[in-house]
C-alpha cells in the first residue's frame, strides 16, 4: 500500500470527493483544489444505480443514502399521452444485493464534502483554487487563489482532473479537442413538490427525444405526504454541432420549456402544473464528448466528466465517475509507482466508458419509444397492438447495454478496496 504517496485533484464534485474518499480509504494522502469560491448544493436530482450504490455503501455511506434520497422501486415508459408501454423493477427488486437510489445531486455532493471533511481534515478542500498547469510529467502543478491572484507551485505525485466538462486538465492533456458535441436536443431540468405519483418511487419517462420527452422521479419526502419531484424535460431543436454553452447550473426559462409540454397533462401526472410550480428552471444542451485515444500521461490522468462525458441517459453520469474513483484508488493502491497505477485504472476504464458514450450516442430505448408514436399518434389501448414482443424487449436489452451490469456479475464481484 501506497502510503507516502500524495495525490491532488482538481475538482471537488462527485468524482473528484469519492475519489478522495477512496484514496484514504486505500492509505493515500490525496488533497482537493476547487475553482468555486464555495461548495453549495446545486443542481437537480440524479439516479444512482446498484453499481454506484455498492461503491458509496463500501466507503459508508449507505446510512445517509437512505435518509436523503428516495429507494427507487421501477422504471417505466409511457407514450406522451401517458399510456403504459414498459416497466421493470429497479434495484434489490431486480435482484441487486444494492438498492436504487433517486438523490438530489447537491444534497450527495454534501454528503460526500463531509465525509471528506470528517475523515481527512477541514483543510482537505481548498475551495476558490485554480489549477493554472502542470509540467509535463505532472509533478509540478501550478495554482492560483482566485480571490487574491496568488500563484503557488505543488509538488504531487498525481494529478487527477476531475473539473467537468470544459476541465482545464483535459485542456492542457490535449490541446487540439474541439468543443463539446451537440446532439440537438435542449434539456430543460427543475424540481417541485407534488403528490405521490404511480409506485411512489417510479422513474417515469414519457414521449422520445427524437421530438419530445419528460423524465420524472420523487428524489426526497416532502410535507404532508407529499414528494419533490426531479423532472428533466428534453426536446429535439435541431442544428446539432459542436457548443460552448453547456453548463449543469446555467439558468433556464419556463416560457423555453412550458410551450413543448403545455398538453402533456396524464391521469397519474399534471406534467405543466408541475413546470409551473419549480421555482429554479436548468438548462443544459445534450452534449458528450468523442472518446479519447488516452486519458493522460505520465503522472496525470482523468475522471467522471473530465474523462468521459456522455448523454445524461441510463443514470451513467455520476455512477460512472463514482466507478472511476474507485478503480482509480484501486490501481494506485496496487503500484510502487504513480504511473503504473494510473496506466492500470485507464486501462480498466476508458474502454468500457467509451462504449458507454457511443451506446448514449445510439439511444436504442429512445428509437423503440419513438416508433410508438409513429405508429399510434393519437394513442394506443394496448400496447401489444403498436409494437411486438422483440420489440418490447429491446427496451430491455438498451438498458442492459447503457445502465445495469448483470446482476450476479456484480453481486458476487470482489470490492475494489
Amino acid at each position: 500500500m501506497s502510503s507516502d504517496m500524495r495525490v491532488l485533484i482538481a475538482g471537488a464534485g462527485i468524482a473528484g470527493l469519492t475519489t478522495a474518499l477512496s484514496l484514504h480509504a486505500a492509505g493515500i494522502d490525496a488533497m482537493l483544489v476547487e475553482s468555486a469560491s464555495e461548495l453549495r448544493p446545486l443542481g437537480v436530482g440524479i439516479n444512482l444505480p446498484p453499481h454506484a450504490v455498492r461503491e458509496l455503501t463500501e466507503l459508508g455511506l449507505a446510512g445517509e443514502l437512505a435518509r436523503t434520497g428516495i429507494e427507487t422501486a421501477e422504471q417505466a415508459h409511457f407514450d406522451r399521452f401517458g399510456g403504459l408501454i414498459w416497466r421493470e423493477p429497479r434495484g434489490r427488486a431486480l435482484g441487486y444485493n444494492w438498492p436504487q437510489y433517486s438523490v438530489h445531486r447537491g444534497e450527495l455532493q454534501m454528503i460526500l464534502l463531509a465525509a471528506v471533511t470528517e475523515r481527512l481534515g477541514k483543510d482537505a478542500v481548498r475551495t476558490g483554487t485554480l489549477v493554472t498547469g502542470f509540467t509535463d510529467d505532472g509533478a509540478v502543478v501550478y495554482l492560483r487563489d482566485r480571490a487574491t491572484g496568488d500563484g503557488e507551485t505543488v509538488r504531487t505525485d498525481a494529478l487527477i482532473g476531475a473539473d467537468g466538462l470544459y476541465s482545464a486538465i483535459r485542456a492542457q492533456l490535449h490541446p487540439h479537442e474541439p468543443a463539446p458535441r451537440w446532439s440537438g436536443v435542449m434539456l430543460w431540468r427543475g424540481v417541485a413538490e407534488g403528490e405521490p405519483f404511480l409506485s411512489g418511487a417510479t422513474v417515469a419517462i414519457a414521449g422520445s427525444n427524437a421530438t419530445r420527452k419528460f423524465v420524472a422521479y420523487p428524489i426526497a419526502r416532502a410535507d404532508d405526504g407529499k414528494v419533490l419531484v426531479n423532472w428533466v424535460a428534453e426536446a429535439m431543436l435541431g442544428g446539432a454541432g459542436t457548443t460552448d454553452r453547456a453548463g449543469w447550473n446555467r439558468r433556464g426559462r419556463l416560457a423555453d420549456v412550458l410551450p413543448w409540454f403545455s398538453d402533456w397533462k396524464f391521469d397519474w401526472l399534471d406534467i405543466p402544473g408541475l413546470l409551473i410550480r419549480s421555482g429554479e428552471i436548468l438548462e443544459y444542451p445534450m452534449v458528450d464528448r468523442d472518446p479519447l485515444p488516452s486519458w493522460g500521461r505520465g503522472r496525470v490522468t482523468l475522471a467522471g466528466d473530465a474523462a468521459h462525458p456522455m448523454y445524461p441517459i441510463g443514470s451513467n453520469g455520476a455512477a460512472q465517475a463514482i466507478v472511476d474513483a474507485r478503480v482509480l484508488a484501486a490501481s494506485l493502491a496496487r503500484s510502487a509507482v504513480p504511473e503504473d497505477g494510473l496506466r492500470d485504472y485507464e486501462h480498466t476504464r476508458r474502454e468500457a466508458t467509451a462504449r458507454l458514450v457511443f451506446s448514449n450516442r445510439d439511444m436504442p430505448a429512445d428509437r423503440v419509444l419513438h416508433e410508438v408514436g409513429v405508429r399510434a399518434p393519437e394513442g394506443f389501448d394496448r400496447i401489444e397492438d403498436v409494437l411486438s414482443p422483440g420489440e418490447l424487449s429491446a427496451i430491455t436489452d438498451a438498458y442492459r447495454a447503457t445502465t445495469l451490469p448483470d446482476v450476479s456479475a456484480l453481486n458476487t464481484r470482489s470490492p475494489y478496496l
